[in-house]
């Protein structure tokens, strides 16, 4: 007989509760509390059926203590029969409509770092260690519910003691999807550059190749990366060579935090950050010696990017050489997508690296490493994807396909926007193909069909014809949004504000509404609201001599700034070294082939031009990159006097500090006097509006944002002010968090037209 005092609850828990060790999780506090029952996964999440007197304890328990990789979203309860079970117990998964999400990859926990390094247990130096609480899950998970053979360790049977592992819910391994061990797990493999096995223990062989000056791809979650020596000064040149990458950073892998300060200067914070189970880049101040130490690794550049080992193999391996510095590199030949594959690897990556350290477990899903500071993200991928974000109540179904430069695309479900990792600029046939296998992925996974796409305005980019073909074959709407209005309204998003808000929108191009000056908008002054806004001003547009090749070439960016000045008969001397110099001088006075632009980020690139800090860029963003490190190692100085001045229209000319730059000796004092006067500027023109339109917050976006210095200064200057400055925190404010603001533009389009077309 049923004892009258029990009673019965149907618990549904939704978030991130699969592959996290849940189900354990709730076994043991159900036997702990002495209740009866159940509990299983379903493509909603988690759902429990609970009978006892302890029913209320279990429910506040749920959330209290979750297992450390989960997050609970909701706990929602609905009366139940009692069943009269006895005890608890854990039952198989079941399908349906998905409404969950997978966890993201994590680095090797403490209690699997001990198992790896103790010689008396029997994973010892296993390089595919895991557990609940770590390990792969994004990159490994072809669909949901997370089962096993739903992932890439299908091909993998237990043996006998991981099945026993696997089905006791009092072990940590129970339920975890990837666990292995030597005798039933993936096995790693060393390869010369000719794919032939090489002898001897894969670990110890490839850090021989290292220690030698060679360059080895090494298999990690998301992709391969291209590892070298990073003090070896002669082989961090043969990789640029190698893989044409002139000048851009490379981030380097250490085997402990304690030698972080030897590169880098840290605060608690960026050591916590470092530290953390994602194992993202993390981009630090530079160390006076750290460029004589790591030459050619961050040339000119005033921060360095640091990581800690993300797998078993890297541990391995900086377990055994602790003193080990190494170049990790995405292994991505010519800006395209990352290698994931084993034989994809040996023909991509041929003739760039020489030997391969690789495995036979699958990469399903390709996942960059993440680059961010304690404060925001510069590019966001493994370790934090997929990751919701929440919004503020709930939105249609949207697919939003990004821009060109470092797309994401995003997916809407709910009150959820699901970014995806990084996928890079789509300016080659592979990229595109990533970004199409990305939308694939991503919409299968989450289970949504999208009732709206939302895309950039500009029409020739890969992502803008594919929403436009996506939509027509389905059958649904698809909206344009303007580029700069989708950086302010990711951040919107990201922190729910649904009020009007003023947005300083500051990056390098994006087409605008075809206004009667017909300029490219990059500097702009918005006042947005929900899928409105209007553009309240500009910066004064500069020319583009060449076009787009101005943006590669910030010498013409200089002259277009001396011409505006009135200075145009400097450009021949000063630039006498550039064959073109002269004809770019007659484009300019005739006004042929040089559009206008109101970019920020072509301001910086005049100003490196002005001060000879930069006259060609390798990569985009190199000639304000050096702009900041020079002004970084001069230190704050006041804004120029007089530096700048406000035009009809609200255009904000920042003309005046460029006369002074033309005639500045000095270039590091240039550059710290140009952030300060730019920012100075900034602040003043922003809180003018907000005077004229009562607005008090600001929401900031655009890749100039991932400027340190003019972001400090914007910060302290708005909030003297009076202003609020909101930024972006979960998404980067460049092109990455494109995707985020599209989805809520069209999700607010489409709810306000809904609301129209009701009685």
């Amino acid at each position: 007989m049923v004892n009258e005092l029990t009673e019965a609850r149907r618990i549904r828990v939704t978030g991130v509760v699969q592959g996290v060790g849940f189900r354990p999780f709730v076994w043991r506090l159900a036997s702990e509390l002495k209740l009866n029952g159940w509990v299983k996964n379903d493509a909603a999440g988690v759902e429990i059926h609970a009978e006892g007197r302890n029913l209320d304890v279990l429910i506040t328990r749920l959330r209290s203590e979750a297992p450390p990789l989960a997050r609970v979203d909701a706990v929602t309860l609905q009366p139940a029969q009692v069943e009269s079970h006895a005890g608890f117990m854990i039952v198989e998964s079941t399908g349906g409509k998905v409404s969950t999400a997978i966890g993201h990859d994590t680095a090797p926990c403490a209690a699997c770092l001990a198992e790896l390094f103790d010689p008396d247990n029997r994973r010892y130096r296993h390089p595919f260690i895991t557990c609940t609480h770590c390990g792969p899950r994004y990159t490994v998970t072809r669909r949901l519910p997370y089962d096993r053979p739903q992932t890439s360790l299908a091909p993998f049977p237990f043996c006998p003691d991981c099945q026993r592992e696997y089905t006791d819910p009092a072990d940590r391994r129970f339920h975890a999807e990837t666990t292995c061990c030597p005798n039933c797990g993936p096995r790693l493999q060393l390869l010369d550059a000719a794919g032939q096995p090489m002898a001897g223990d894969p670990i110890a062989a490839a850090l021989a190749l290292l220690n030698a000056g060679k360059i080895v791809a090494i298999k990690g979650l998301g992709g391969f990366h291209l590892a070298c020596d990073a003090r070896n000064a002669a082989t961090v040149a043969l990789l640029r060579e190698r893989k044409q990458r002139e000048e851009k950073p490379f981030a380097v892998m250490l085997g402990a935090v304690l030698s972080a300060p030897t590169f880098a200067v840290l605060t608690a914070d960026d050591v916590a950050l470092l530290e953390s189970s994602e194992r993202p880049i993390v981009l630090l101040p530079k160390q006076p010696a750290a460029d004589a130490l790591l030459a050619g690794v961050a040339p000119g550049l005033g921060e360095i990017g640091l990581l800690l080992p993300a797998t078993p193999i890297q541990c391995l391996l900086f377990h055994d050489a602790p003193d080990l510095v190494l170049v990790m590199t995405s292994a991505n030949p010519h800006g395209e997508p990352l290698v994931i594959g084993n034989d994809e690897a040996l023909q991509r990556l041929a003739g760039s690296a020489d030997a391969f350290l690789l495995h036979d477990r699958d990469i399903v899903v390709r996942c960059d490493d993440s680059v961010r500071r304690v404060d925001g993200f510069v590019r966001r991928a493994r370790g934090y994807v997929p990751r919701a974000i929440r919004l503020p109540h709930q939105v249609p179904s949207v697919l939003a396909v990004g821009g060109w430069f470092k797309n994401t695309i995003c997916v809407t479900r709910g009150n959820e926007a699901f970014v995806s990792q990084h996928i890079g600029d789509l300016d080659n046939a592979a990229a595109c193909g990533f970004f199409e296998e990305t939308v694939t992925h991503l919409l299968h996974i989450l289970d949504v069909t999208p009732e709206i796409v939302a895309h950039d305005l500009h029409p020739d980019f890969h992502s803008t014809r594919f929403a436009a073909a996506f939509a027509a074959e389905r059958g649904i709407p698809a909206l344009g949004v303007q580029h700069h209005h989708a950086h302010i309204a990711a951040v919107c998003a990201e922190h729910g504000v649904t009020e009007p808000v003023l947005g300083l929108a500051l990056d390098g191009i994006g087409l605008g509404t075809g206004g009667a000056d017909g300029t490219a908008w990059g500097g702009e002054l918005l006042r947005v609201e929900g899928p409105s806004f209007e553009r309240l001003g500009h910066l004064r547009p500069l020319a583009l001599p060449g076009g787009d090749v101005a943006a590669r070439e910030p010498w013409r960016m200089a002259a277009a700034a001396l011409h505006a000045l009135g200075r145009g008969d400097e450009i021949v001397r000063r630039f006498a070294d550039e064959p073109a110099a002269a004809t770019l001088l007659k484009m300019l006075e005739r006004g042929i082939h040089c559009p206008q632009t109101s970019s920020a980020g072509r301001l910086f690139d005049a100003a490196a031009g002005l001060l000879g800090a930069c006259r060609r860029t390798s990569f985009e963003g190199q000639a304000a990159m050096l702009l900041e490190g020079l002004a970084a190692r001069h230190g704050p100085v006041a804004a120029l006097a007089g530096g700048w001045r406000s035009e009809a229209a609200n255009c904000l000319d920042l003309l005046p500090v460029f006369a002074y730059l033309a005639d500045c000796e000095e270039a590091s004092g240039g550059a710290a006097l140009f952030h300060a006067t730019l920012a100075a500027a900034l602040v003043d023109w922003v809180a003018g509006a907000a005077v004229r339109t009562g607005i008090r917050h600001v929401a900031a976006a655009g890749g100039c944002l991932l400027n340190r210095l003019l972001v400090a200064a914007l910060r302290a200057g708005l909030a003297a002010r009076g202003l609020t400055l909101m930024e972006a925190r979960t998404l980067p404010p460049s092109d990455g968090g494109l995707a985020l603001g599209q989805a809520w533009v069209a999700a607010n389009a489409s709810n306000a037209a809904n609301e129209c077309r009701q009685p």
